[in-house]
């Protein structure tokens, strides 16, 4: 009985060393080192260590740069996404959520990061987007603005289109200060209904 009892302690053991459950104290190691058991590892490998470290602080700050343009992109995408359904309503999302989240949305998106990787780095920072749709029959469902001018930058709409023998289209659309906000850049239609489509933010 009792060597049946070690042999098990014995197989729980061997697995907890096997699996690296056990971790050896790490004064083993000083031990060896100091007794010069170990190996030093050759000088000459200290300068390429070193350029490996620039080589990877560069990398480092660049990518730090990207997750802050990425990050600015994302909080302003976000809150544009927010926006466009809010102007829309709960009456006009639940019709045409699918266009809108396949095909409105991603394009407003891919918009507002071509916008922001075309603008100055420190402008950047102190873009923002505009928190109040017009309700109604208005066109507006946000512009993008620097706060620090409180100019805008691009404004985004949506305009309701009756087609005869169609029906009801809602037009998703653009304009962009260096034209004076003139020319209408398109973002996509979605289809409504033959039926007159309830006001904005219903």
């Amino acid at each position: 009985m009792m060597k049946l009892w070690i042999r098990k302690a014995f197989v729980v053991i061997i697995t907890f060393m096997t699996l690296g459950i056990y971790i050896p104290p790490t004064y083993l190691n000083a031990a060896l080192e100091k007794d010069g058991l170990v190996s030093e590892k050759p000088s000459d490998n200290r300068h390429t260590m070193e350029d490996q470290v620039v080589v990877v602080e560069e990398a480092y700050s660049d990518v730090e740069e990207l997750d802050e343009t990425d990050s600015i992109i994302n909080t302003l995408t976000e809150q544009a996404r927010m926006q466009a359904i809010s102007k829309l309503g709960p009456r006009i999302v639940n019709q045409v959520e699918e266009d809108l989240l396949t095909m409105i949305l991603p394009n407003i998106e891919e918009v507002i990061a071509t916008i922001m990787e075309n603008a100055d780095e420190e402008e950047r920072n102190y873009f923002a987007v505009s928190e109040n749709p017009t309700p109604g029959y208005g066109e507006k469902i946000f512009h993008l603005y620097d706060v620090r001018t409180e100019k805008d930058i691009a404004r985004f709409h949506v305009r309701r289109e009756n087609r005869p023998g169609e029906g009801y289209w809602f037009n998703f659309h653009y304009h962009l200060e260096e034209d004076g906000f003139e020319e209408h850049r398109a973002i996509g239609e979605v289809f409504w209904d033959k039926n007159t489509p309830p006001k904005w933010m219903a």
